[in-house]
């Protein structure tokens, strides 16, 4: 019995231990079971934030829109040809359906853009190239305007007009690269890198060139050219892989579509190859060069003309702003009827749309000998007119062609300029080559061989020369070479495109460099190798000396006047305003954060009602002793209601004695009238701010309002606050600015700023601060020195003199202004406020902070109007809306064109 016992109670205490030890099992197994779903799970992150991802998704969504866009605009084109066939017998309604519905379509595509983004107006490639600068513009990379772009111009691409699809969808893929970078954030956090985000946006432009046309090749050489004046080559594998992916999802979606059998090129030549073209036609090449040069400076110029007479007449610019669809309209209307079949379209092939053009112009065939039937030619009878020679139409398209494609790009509706002008280049090359064909009828005699003239191919090469010479790139001939998929006129057009180019080059800037110009965008225009003043200017000759900086000594009302008194968005940390070493720099955005936290409306509503709730806690004894008595500078009012119409009536009567004791011993309250009965309340009722009591003297209820000290203590208590030295531990502070010596050179400081990006450059020695340099500067003191062999002063080193007056400092640019720094200030703030001195901005003592709480004779206010004076107080002035204003003054008499409005006129 006792051995049965005993293994009784053996077993039972080694059951607890096996079930703990069989717990023990089951939670490392689950515990292991986590494990490796924390691997899979990280494995999996690490393996989709990948670079290759990235790239697949962007190139198949960027195809897919391309391919969609195209796909609506192909159908729009042809249910407006329908629609004119259909109307044959009436040429009136033929007119009114050709002009219509392409009036309609623009219209919508403005008013949409105007609605959903106005961002989305205009090609995007000047805007690209200044936010790849490392200048920040708004709303211009959202979903907003990626919507408003796709939408504006696939109903713009369909109406028929001479507008382009290649620079506004290189926008596009450069916001779905950015919104798609945002996504893949959640992966891989190397995309939320501000470094990266450049690499980015590169890969979009490459990929939107690339599927617009399925041109990987020349759409990743031709984004490098437009947007990058230095590129990262590790970018290279990123931008080729992509376009490379995309155009081939693209135009495996027309073979799927049945617009194409096989993957082939857009515009499918059949030159010969043995032979293409003779030696003896490279001056005929050499002539279609230099005149494409010529005639793309002469696009670029009256491009900007039209865009610059529409702005500088005050009147024309502000009932356009007011009347918005008057200028598309009008252009629209103009265009249609010019290119009325029936009517003067019969001259110069007005039928053909920007695609059928471009079809036709790429013909084997020589019209100017053809004498049969003009419908063996196909599409390209439109050319051949029984009473006008095809010389006089060809000419006749290309003029009329030429204004058509500068005024309809400035319209407000997304645009570019690239499929205009390629027209252009093909109708003048097909032009020359028909001379040339009629010049040699048998064509060109070699070695007993008789080779004939190809139009078309002059009309490629044309194409490629002018396209160039508008945007100032070689790549336009590797893209004519996958356009036609052929590449037999390889050493002519690079020939036509090279003399093209240097004659652009010579008299105006590129298309997009000319936008970025007449829209006062941020650029840094190119140093020219043979000016040798670039060497002579140093950083010290155009460099802000006076800068407004923080110190880590300032207090917290330095800093709140320094912020009502600037709007830089970046300000330098030095460490005293006697040492001047430059700590780092801070972000307007948290110096404002940093003072909201401090003395912000939160926290002093937070102060009132823990004073409040001491005072409620304080019972009153009817004597001046215990908070109450520490308050000799307010007084208590009481307050009766009075019936204006019993005036006389109570003026006979005497006055009854109804205040309580007065707040102060030499302010008594004074005889109060009687007033009339008050509804009865359930309770005393309290307002924010206030302390609400009763007195019962006789039958009569007065009711006492009462300021409670700690309200009136709040005004003493935010003094001290904002005497307090300030605190950086909670701002985010850049600890390595960038930084320039003052002999660096004007040539090597632009290449800095274009290589980085920068947008400003702080100027020390010895690791004191001495100026700032920002791009505005740098851009004016280039201007100045190129424009001339010879060294002059540069535009903006009268900043360097501290005792300029007032008049000169108002005839500065307004970033130096931004900028300035008083000599004779030294942090703390408040002593640069008072002096004045040394600053382009308007000496003006700073305006005293209107009161929190009621002033003595006003009565009392409940806390909502307390709360906004409070509002009003907080980092606002009339010293800061003066600044605005005399900024602004100055910035309308300083330039022609106002920045402000280039939303509300074309371009």
């Amino acid at each position: 019995a006792k051995l049965l016992s005993e293994k009784e109670t053996q077993g039972n205490s080694q059951s607890p231990q096996k079930r703990d030890s069989q717990t023990k099992v089951k939670e490392e197994r689950y515990s292991k079971c986590q494990d490796c779903a924390r691997h899979i799970q990280k494995y999996v992150t690490k393996k989709l934030g990948e670079d290759w991802i990235f790239l697949v998704l962007l190139g198949l969504v960027m195809a897919l829109v391309s391919w969609g866009m195209d796909y609506a605009s192909a159908k729009s084109l042809q249910a407006y040809k329908w629609m004119y066939k259909e109307l044959h017998p009436s040429v009136p309604m033929q007119y009114l359906a050709w002009v219509t519905y392409p009036l309609i379509l623009i219209l919508f595509a403005a008013v949409f853009c105007h609605l959903v983004s106005p961002q989305a107006v205009g090609s995007g490639i000047p805007e690209l190239k200044t936010i790849m600068r490392g200048v920040v513009l708004k709303e211009y990379l959202t979903l907003k305007a990626f919507v408003a772009k796709v939408v504006g111009l696939t109903a713009g691409l369909g109406s028929g007009m001479p507008i382009g699809k290649e620079g506004p969808f290189v926008h596009i893929a450069s916001i779905c690269a950015a919104v798609l970078s945002k996504f893949m954030s959640i992966f891989c956090g190397v995309y939320e890198q501000p470094y990266y985000y450049t690499d980015v946006l590169t890969v979009g432009c490459a990929v939107g060139v690339g599927c617009c046309f399925g041109t990987p090749l020349g759409g990743v050489l031709f984004s490098i050219e437009v947007t990058s004046t230095y590129f990262a080559v590790r970018n290279y594998w990123r931008g080729f892989f992509a376009a490379t992916f995309s155009a081939f999802i693209f135009r495996v979606l027309a073979v799927w579509n049945k617009d194409a059998v096989t993957i082939t090129a857009l515009f499918r030549t059949n030159f010969r190859m043995d032979f293409p073209f003779d030696l003896q036609e490279l001056p005929a090449f050499a002539v279609i060069g230099i005149c494409c040069g010529f005639l793309g400076a002469f696009f670029v110029y009256l491009n900007r003309q039209v865009v610059l007479c529409v702005r500088r007449h005050t009147a024309l610019s502000q009932f356009l702003t007011k009347y918005r669809l008057v200028y598309p309209g009008v252009i629209t209307f103009l265009i249609a009827t010019v290119t009325f079949p029936p009517g003067f379209g019969q001259f110069m092939a007005g039928e053909l749309m920007p695609r059928e053009a471009i079809s036709s112009l790429f013909d084997n065939y020589t019209w100017a000998k053809h004498m049969g039937d003009p419908q063996i030619l196909g599409k390209s009878a439109i050319w051949i007119h029984p009473k006008v020679s095809v010389f006089v139409i060809i000419l006749l398209f290309f003029v009329m062609k030429f204004w058509m494609s500068v005024v309809a790009t400035t319209m407000p509706i997304p645009c570019g300029g690239f499929m205009p002008v390629f027209v252009l280049g093909a109708a003048f090359g097909r032009l020359v080559g028909e001379i040339m064909a009629s010049l040699f009828p048998d064509g060109i005699l070699f070695d007993g061989i008789v080779y004939k003239i190809l139009p078309g191919g002059y009309a490629v090469i044309g194409a490629a020369a002018l396209t160039g010479a508008v945007s100032h790139t070689v790549s336009t001939a590797v893209i004519c070479f996958e356009l036609t998929g052929q590449i037999s006129h390889i050493l002519p057009m690079m020939v036509a495109v090279i003399l093209a180019n240097m004659v652009a080059q010579s008299l105006q800037p590129s298309l997009y460099d000319s936008i970025i110009q007449v829209k006062k965008l941020p650029y840094l225009p190119d140093l020219d190798w043979n000016y040798i003043s670039k060497y002579n200017i140093f950083v010290e000759d155009i460099m802000v000396c006076d800068v407004k900086f923080i110190s880590s000594t300032c207090t917290y009302q330095d800093l709140q006047t320094l912020l009502q008194s600037t709007t830089v968005k970046t300000l330098p940390l030095v460490d005293s305003p006697e040492s001047m070493i430059l700590l780092g720099s801070v972000e307007r955005s948290e110096l404002q954060a940093l003072l909201q936290r401090h003395i912000g409306q939160e926290r002093r509503l937070r102060i009132i009602k823990e004073m409040e709730q001491k005072l409620a806690e304080a019972p009153y004894d009817g004597h001046s002793k215990g908070q109450w008595a520490a308050m000799p500078s307010w007084k208590r009012e009481s307050f009766a209601f009075v019936d204006e119409d019993e005036d006389e009536e109570e003026k006979a009567e005497p006055p009854q004695q109804l205040s309580p004791a007065p707040s102060h011993p030499e302010e008594p309250n004074g005889p109060v009238a009687p007033h009339k009965p008050m509804p009865e309340t359930s309770g005393p009722q309290e307002t924010p701010g206030m302390v609400t009591s009763r007195y019962g003297l006789g039958a009569v209820l007065v009711t006492v309002s009462v300021i409670p000290s700690s309200l009136c203590q709040i005004d003493a208590w935010e003094q001290d606050e904002l005497n307090k030295e300030v605190c950086f531990d909670s701002c985010c502070i850049d600890p390595s600015p960038f930084q320039l010596v003052e002999r660096t050179s004007l040539h090597k400081t632009h290449t800095l700023f274009s290589l980085l990006g920068l947008s400003h450059a702080y100027v020390t020695s010895k690791g004191k601060l001495k100026g700032v340099l920002a791009l505005e500067e740098l851009q004016k003191a280039i201007e100045g020195s190129t424009r001339s062999g010879v060294r002059l002063r540069p535009p903006l080193a009268s900043f360097r003199d501290t005792n300029r007056t007032s008049v000169s400092n108002e005839q500065s640019s307004q970033v130096s202004q931004v900028w300035s720094r008083q000599d004779s200030c030294v942090v703390p703030v408040r002593g640069a406020a008072d002096s004045g001195m040394g600053s382009p901005l308007p000496s003006s003592s700073p305006s005293p902070q209107p009161p929190p709480f009621p002033e003595e004779g006003k009565g009392l206010h409940s806390v909502s109007a307390a709360d906004a004076e409070l509002e009003e107080m907080e980092l606002s002035g009339p010293a800061a809306e003066n600044i605005s204003d005399i900024l602004k003054d100055l910035s309308l008499h300083s330039t022609d064109l106002e920045e402000d409005d280039e939303e509300d006129v074309p371009l």
